[in-house]
């Protein structure tokens, strides 16, 4: 039996198959990060918040295409400034979309006054407090997300559009957070 037919190639099998282990890693990482910035739940696997980054335009305003917004909520990463900020989209049972900062009216300064999705409620991460989606840019005071009422933004057929000053404004609520 002639056993010198692969002479030579030992070391290029050794590579290619090195070289297929290295893409075999890639594709698992990005299906790993696609999974979980792709979460409309804003929760990963184990139970933690994810985030989805969101678009901004040239003005940095936050552009939020409404196709993506659901019954479940969305939590979009805002980092524009000098603070990490996150606004929270979720479509109400009677259809319209709601916004709001991802962070309690009463519970920001604590670092942990985010909210995360259980089932059909947010779940503040500070005092627990569970927050009805159909309330979220409704009630103003006391312990709920940070309303961001139609006033305050532009929505389209196709995009909801939360201007840059709102977030200067709203930078200081973000100071804390500990996410």
């Amino acid at each position: 039996m002639n056993n010198n037919k692969n002479k030579g190639k030992g070391s290029a099998g050794k590579n290619s198959n090195l070289l297929l282990g290295i893409v075999a890693v890639i594709v698992i990482g990005v299906a790993a990060l696609t999974f979980f910035n792709g979460n409309k739940a804003g929760n990963t696997a184990d139970g933690s918040k994810a985030s989805v980054v969101a678009a901004t335009d040239e003005n940095g305003n936050l552009v939020i295409p409404v196709s993506e917004i659901t019954e479940t909520a969305t939590f979009y990463s805002y980092d524009e400034l000098d603070t990490y900020m996150e606004v929270l989209a979720v479509k109400a049972s009677d259809g319209t979309i709601r916004t709001a900062f991802n962070t309690c009216q009463v519970c920001y300064a604590s670092g942990r006054g985010y909210y995360i999705q259980d089932g059909d409620v947010l779940v503040c991460q500070n005092c627990k407090n569970r927050f009805k989606m159909d309330d979220i840019q409704v009630a103003k005071g006391g312990c709920n997300p940070v309303p961001i009422f139609d006033e305050w933004k532009e929505e389209t057929d196709t995009t909801i559009t939360i201007p840059k000053d709102l977030f200067v404004e709203a930078e200081g609520i973000f100071k804390s957070w500990k996410n």
